[in-house]
């Protein structure tokens, strides 16, 4: 039976994966025009790093595991950066995580140094992606060894304290709202057949659900539709004036020589952001843009053009990509939306992901990591390589691209299964879609809740099974008790006497 690998075996198994990028010609032509292709989804307002592995999951599925990892994760990584292009040039950021991107970017754009904002963010994302990649490394395999002694109640509070802490966070002026959208994701789970006895639920006489909804045309009609729909709105509502680069250049290293620790700070936040389940880049980037703006002697700048307040959130949403997969990877539960595609695909290939996937594949981590390196790599070449055509892209009025986009969106739904059903199910979701977003509904919670579901279901069912239906065994381990008592807090908490008395107690022990 294989085992886990030690820390210094993953470190020589990652050399080695590295090294071989250079015997392997074709495997760095994928890595560039996947990077392309990323930075192309990210870039452009309505598109998004979920969407664009969405599309092209179905495409890897001939494709050797080693060779759809390098094409997935160069879309990610790209997506992730080039969402930074759109906030700075025209103040609309082409993916979530770079809306705090558009706070000081935009000023800077405005002023002349566009230039100068695409290289601060290019840098940042080069930096937080390498420090994400360098925690997944070493710590994935701890988590890893963790998770190998858990049970069914252990895997079913997990999956509920994910999607409320998911909930929580990404509406936390309205939690409840999080928590409804997590609860109607775990009911539209349960559609088709059940893992332990293959029963047909909720399928309606319809042999298109039997497999469950599929997760592709939702995924889209999600997160993608409603930003089309927004972007065209922001498009009648304001006219962006074109931007002209007059600053000279600015010298890199003593900004970030300046900034050392606080990008440190950053890349952690990334990370323990990005390895929430459910969270991921958007609430990583709002959050280290805060940490900026609190830590700094010069708060009131921020918001006028402050090179802190570009670097702050792309250093931090690309280094939650390597904590969205450390999650993925031990425990089969993804830590943002991006990270659920890459789990769908994975699972396209015939590869469970949670803490067996060490043991059957022990040398996913290091591959991953090293993956990742090539497409930081990867990233600062084609980052400067693409960025000036992308500022002629975002020229284009919005009212043209953004059909198109919708268009290429519905293609690629119908091109990954040729399922006609397919297309049915993005109207109707994009209706649904459209208003989880007018009524602040959020669609991150339903996604989590949808990929979580079976996992709830299936876990506390083979629990209860184990224990003649002793509810008592949900809770009679210390991990399982620890999990429990998570979910507990995080509800109690967005009470506001539990709140206020928590920070009383806080305050107490101080």
């Amino acid at each position: 039976m294989q085992q886990t690998l030690t820390l210094g075996q993953n470190f020589i198994w990652f050399l080695n994966f590295w090294l071989s990028f250079f015997t392997s010609p074709m495997n760095l032509v994928f890595m560039f025009f996947s990077m392309i292709i990323g930075i192309v989804f990210g870039v452009l307002p309505g598109l998004s790093a979920t969407v664009a592995i969405a599309l092209f999951a179905s495409i890897t599925y001939s494709l050797d595991l080693n060779t759809a990892l390098v094409i997935l994760l160069g879309i990610y990584i790209g997506a992730i950066f080039g969402g930074s292009v759109s906030a700075i040039t025209i103040n609309i950021p082409g993916t979530g995580s770079a809306a705090a991107t558009c706070l000081d970017g935009h000023p800077l754009a405005m002023r002349g140094e566009v230039r100068n904002a695409n290289m601060l963010a290019r840098s940042a994302s080069v930096i937080g992606t390498l420090f994400g990649v360098l925690i997944f490394v070493f710590f994935t395999p701890l988590v890893t060894r963790l998770a190998l002694q858990f049970t069914s109640p252990e895997f079913f509070w997990l999956a509920i304290f994910g999607i409320l802490i998911c909930g929580s966070i990404s509406k936390s002026d309205v939690p409840v709202k999080g928590w409804v959208s997590g609860l109607i994701g775990l009911l539209l789970a349960l559609v088709g057949q059940d893992d332990i006895y293959g029963w047909n639920r909720l399928c309606f006489g319809n042999h298109y659900l039997m497999s469950g909804i599929p997760f592709v045309p939702m995924t889209i009609a999600f997160f993608g539709l409603p930003q089309l729909v927004r972007t065209l709105k922001a498009a009648k509502m304001k006219e962006v004036p074109p931007v002209v680069n007059t600053a000279p250049n600015i010298s890199l290293w003593p900004i970030l020589k300046r900034n050392i620790l606080s990008i440190l700070r950053w890349g952690l936040i990334g990370v323990g952001i990005g390895a929430v389940p459910g969270v991921g880049e958007n609430i990583a980037a709002w959050v280290a843009y805060d940490d900026a703006k609190r830590n700094s002697p010069e708060k009131e700048k921020f918001g006028t053009g402050v090179y802190e307040g570009v670097m702050a959130p792309e250093t931090a949403n690309n280094a939650a990509i390597g904590g969205a997969i450390i999650p993925l990877i031990s425990l089969g539960i993804p830590g943002s939306p991006p990270a659920a595609m890459l789990m769908g695909a994975i699972t396209m290939h015939g590869i469970k992901v949670g803490p067996l996937l060490s043991i059957e594949q022990p040398t996913i981590i290091p591959l991953v990591g090293a993956i990742i390196v090539w497409g930081t790599i990867f990233l600062f070449i084609c980052g400067v390589l693409v960025t000036k055509p992308m500022v002629k892209l975002l020229r284009v009025p919005q009212k043209v691209l953004c059909p198109v986009i919708a268009v290429l969106c519905v293609i690629g739904t119908f091109a990954c299964e040729n399922n006609p059903f397919h297309l049915i199910l993005v109207l109707i979701c994009g209706i649904a879609g459209y208003i989880f977003d007018k009524m602040q509904f959020s669609p991150a919670a339903l996604i989590l809740g949808v990929i979580l579901g079976n996992l709830a279901d299936s876990q506390l069912r083979r629990a209860l099974f184990i224990s003649d239906g002793n509810l008592w065994s949900l809770v009679n381990r210390p991990i399982s008790f620890i999990f429990f008592a998570c979910c507990i807090w995080s509800i109690l908490k967005q009470f506001g006497v539990f709140d206020r008395l928590f920070r009383r107690s806080g305050n107490a022990d101080k």
